[in-house]
């Protein structure tokens, strides 16, 4: 073990350094007119929907008495720690972030009007016209509002008031610190993602499953529509003929044969796309027909196959922060460059790491060909750094011997706590099984507020049968789930022989500061380097020498840490400003 670099990473004495501020490319070029206006359901899709981003009224409280005047801007959906909000100030636990928006609207005849907010971290209360009409706690998933009873012809008053605990509390908070540093990093607040506004009629689809059974050519649909009545319901999937069919129910379960087959892959990332018309309403959606399995090898070794051929899944993990919008991308064009760069440096799969993305994000994966690993997005007590980080770095018979029935020693005591994390695990495979791109859902993450693992693996195979379970990544490995899932930093990488598949799902975390192009002058790395010649070098020699020959062994997937810089943590291979990539895309 590489005992020096291990303790380096131990920051607790670390002065914490102001941020300087640092702008990518699209956010210096934003049209504050034009923010972010992409549609942003891409798998549920209607003709018409009124964006929302764009500067709104705000104040700060400190009760939660409504607000007697709103005198500031900010610029929705970017949070007001972020530059692009034109805020750029910490909401503390104590305090409440009030929005305010006046909107212009007609009442129409059997039709609804629904408020969508794609996300808001972390407590949200709705307001229209002075009326509080929702509340919804957790800051990572998206929720919507049927506000048809409330408006009123002409102008219309939009308020929410957000109250954001961060990591003083037991909601999901990711790698939010209000003390930033290392591998923690600045709290983010408020409506982050998305507002908008849709016309529907009043008996409407709410949603669209549709689950591929790739080895018998067919797909199962599933429309949900918001409330029963009798519908004439026609679909039309490119390439096939349409069918009809009438329904009475508010869920409709239809299974639809498949004649030419186009599997999905990082390679030929076909979709289907297709069209859903009813009585009084049309969507459009798309789907994929690919099937992820753990199948044997000759050698009896289990490997994970895509479309029942043995796929490597090299990897890199993306935390999703940006240097100008923390959790907000500043464009549409900014996600793309991601996916598209991490598959020029030839990587066919992004663990997204305890962060719940765009739906626009998923959608670019799925249309450009990139697997996805979707972390739960961990949440608990504060966490004890000896127990979940420290120990299991040096001692690592420590993590498979650990159980985790210890709820206070993994953050986990209240029941309250519990719950309110398996019901978020529900929301997030409810939501994110609509993009083909996931294959793998990852349960907890290093221990943190880990509990009850064989049972909740139990519980999330019984939400979507269809996909794979990384239980523990990292460490405390309760034997269950699809992989065995090592994490490897400060000392080399071996195969661990298991009945489940062995995947590497951290390594690398190589740190190389380029100049002027940092948010800090601290240094956070597993492994420093003084030079890009150096860190290339050393990096190439990492895969060459040390993952890739795994494979033959028995290694599954391998994801490298990680896509950008962070604050502190510069063990990116692109910088946090995505203005340099520290690898050369050609070799």
């Amino acid at each position: 073990m590489k005992l020096l670099n291990a303790i380096k990473t131990i920051n607790i004495f670390q002065k914490k350094e102001p941020l300087i501020p640092l702008y990518t490319k699209w956010g210096k070029e934003i049209d504050y007119r034009h923010v972010l206006e992409e549609y942003p359901r891409p798998y549920l899709k209607r003709d018409n929907y009124l964006n929302l981003n764009g500067f709104w009224q705000y104040s700060i409280t400190t009760t939660k008495c409504y607000p007697q005047y709103f005198h500031n801007k900010i610029l929705v959906p970017f949070s007001p720690e972020s530059l692009l909000s034109q805020v750029n100030k910490q909401l503390k636990p104590d305090e409440y972030l009030w929005y305010q928006r006046f909107v212009i609207l007609e009442k129409k005849p059997n039709t609804r009007l629904i408020l969508h907010f794609g996300a808001v971290d972390q407590i949200a209360e709705i307001y229209v016209n002075h009326e509080k009409i929702y509340c919804h706690v957790g800051g990572y998933l998206p929720f919507e509002v049927d506000i048809t009873k409330y408006i009123n012809n002409g102008i219309n008053d939009f308020t929410v008031c957000v109250q954001d605990k961060s990591d003083h509390s037991y909601h999901a908070k990711g790698k939010q610190r209000l003390k930033r540093g290392g591998m923690y990093y600045t709290a983010q607040s408020g409506i982050w993602q998305t507002v908008w506004l849709e016309e529907v009629p009043e008996v409407y689809i709410k949603d669209v499953k549709i689950v591929p059974d790739f080895d018998n050519d067919e797909i199962s649909m599933t429309i949900i529509f918001n409330q029963a009545s009798d519908q004439l319901i026609k679909v039309k999937i490119e390439d096939e003929e349409e069918i009809s069919f009438s329904s009475t129910g508010k869920i409709i379960d239809k299974k639809i044969k498949i004649t030419n087959k186009k599997p999905w892959s990082p390679d030929t990332p076909y979709l289907y796309t297709l069209t859903i018309t009813t009585n009084n309403d049309k969507v459009d959606s798309y789907f994929a027909m690919r099937t992820f399995t753990i199948e044997n090898d000759k050698d009896n070794i289990p490997r994970v196959c895509l479309n029942h051929k043995p796929i490597f899944m090299h990897g890199v993990l993306d935390q999703g922060y940006w240097s100008d919008g923390l959790y907000t991308a500043p464009s549409d064009k900014a996600l793309v460059y991601d996916i598209e760069t991490i598959k020029k440096l030839g990587f066919n799969t992004i663990r997204k790491h305890i962060k719940i993305e765009t739906a626009r994000w998923y959608y670019h994966c799925d249309r450009l060909g990139i697997i996805v690993w979707q972390d739960m997005v961990n949440s608990g007590s504060p966490y004890h750094p000896l127990i979940v980080t420290y120990l299991p770095t040096l001692f690592k018979s420590l993590r498979k011997r650990t159980s985790d029935k210890h709820h206070y020693l993994l953050a986990r005591n209240d029941k309250t706590n519990r719950q309110e994390f398996i019901n978020e695990c529900k929301e997030t495979i409810n939501y994110l099984s609509h993009f083909p791109c996931i294959s793998t859902w990852v349960l907890f993450n290093e221990g943190w507020g880990q509990f009850d693992t064989v049972e909740l693996t139990k519980y999330l195979r019984t939400l979507d049968p269809t996909r794979l379970i990384d239980s523990a990544s990292g460490w405390f490995d309760q034997n269950c789930g699809d992989f065995r899932s090592e994490h490897y930093y400060f000392d080399k990488p071996k195969i661990i022989p298991d009945k489940r598949a062995f995947v590497i799902s951290e390594y690398g975390g190589y740190a190389y500061q380029v100049k002027d192009h940092v948010s800090t002058k601290n240094i956070y790395g597993y492994q420093n380097y003084d030079s890009k010649e150096q860190f290339q070098k050393e990096y190439q020699e990492l895969l060459n020498s040390t993952i890739f020959p795994l494979i033959e062994k028995g290694l599954c997937g391998a994801i490298y840490t990680q896509l950008s810089d962070i604050e502190d943590e510069i063990n990116g291979l692109l910088t946090y400003d995505r203005e340099v990539c520290k690898l050369d895309i050609d070799k």
